[in-house]
């Protein structure tokens, strides 16, 4: 893997969870891998070039280190680089024949979980040059409402973009109704907004189809972007005036599983859209200038860090060369 040797400036702060995944193996055993979709996301984001603050604590125990150093390794700035006595939070993960992993999560008194809108506020107001902010995941639970969602709503109205991946867990929520409303609530703050055919089928929303799903949230979402990733079916980028936009690879891929793979998709996203010449003025007013070049060339980049990530074990994301030049050797179909 490659590592960082210098801290960019950064461009973007990520708010979320950090935690071990404990992999069941076939023989029963368990493989302990650094993961959370956000703490991978801010991984990924890191070695695609983006000057990346990851907002929460860690713990002091063996897991909490491992975490910190992994994320310095890849480039990312600690905006607690102080460690906290809680634990590390804990996921058992178990993979089904097709790849795709059950998560069961271990969360209370962890230190992740020590956020405040105070600290939350302060962390990001140190670094003028931040563009865009990032939450989901474990991070839209309701009982952490109170940090999380004022906070959205402040870097929205600092005009700061903000994106927001679902990747819902509903399996481990107490409320499924006042999650789901929680969940609308945080996505109510997006200009980009990520979800998965499966977040959509947890939302319960109206519509025939996942594409059709999308569709009317967007339309009921104050959002510039929407994302929906629909695994070996590609993506779909769809934007508020209606353009859309769909990607898949042309070949088969040989998944060993999908742990990470839409975090390391959005991290591509994002680098590429970053990278576009249409938001070099500034992020938000550049989304709505996206053209059919620019959206191809930030689906492909998206969709070839996803596709590095599934054929490795756990979340490995690449670099920003590396996904180039994947996209580079495999044409889309």
């Amino acid at each position: 893997m490659t590592s960082v040797q210098a801290f960019p400036s950064v461009r973007a702060a990520i708010a979320g969870e950090a935690l071990i995944d404990l992999i069941v193996r076939e023989d029963g055993s368990y493989q302990p891998c650094l993961g959370g979709a956000v703490y991978n996301l801010a991984r990924a984001l890191a070695l695609q070039g983006v000057g990346t603050l990851y907002l929460n604590p860690l713990s002091g125990d063996r897991f909490g280190r491992a975490l910190r150093d992994q994320l310095t390794q890849d480039g990312v700035q600690l905006a607690r680089p102080e460690p906290v006595r809680l634990a590390t939070s804990l996921a058992v993960v178990s993979v089904d024949a097709q790849g795709h992993p059950d998560y069961a999560f271990y969360r209370e008194g962890v230190a992740d979980r020590d956020v405040s809108l105070a600290g939350l506020q302060a962390d990001v107001a140190r670094h003028a040059g931040l563009e865009l902010v990032c939450t989901g995941g474990l991070a839209l639970d309701a009982r952490d409402a109170d940090s999380y969602l004022p906070w959205l709503q402040a870097q929205r109205a600092a005009g700061r973009c903000v994106v927001v991946d679902a990747n819902l867990r509903p399996s481990v929520m107490p409320d499924l109704v006042d999650y789901r409303r929680h969940v609308m609530a945080v996505l109510a703050q997006a200009h980009i907004a990520k979800l998965s055919d499966e977040d959509l089928r947890h939302l319960a929303l109206p519509g025939a189809t996942p594409l059709a799903q999308a569709q009317g949230l967007l339309a009921a979402l104050p959002a510039e972007v929407l994302v929906l990733t629909l695994g070996a079916e590609g993506a779909w980028l769809l934007c508020r005036d209606g353009r859309t936009w769909h990607a898949r690879e042309a070949e088969p891929l040989s998944v060993v599983d999908t742990v990470g793979a839409g975090d390391s998709f959005l991290a591509g996203l994002l680098a590429a859209l970053l990278a576009q010449p249409s938001t070099a003025g500034g992020l938000l007013p550049g989304l709505a200038r996206l053209d059919d070049t620019a959206a191809a060339a930030v689906l492909r980049h998206a969709l070839a860090c996803a596709s590095l990530c599934v054929q490795r074990r756990g979340c490995v994301p690449p670099g920003w060369e590396e996904a180039r030049a994947w996209a580079e050797a495999h044409p889309l179909g």
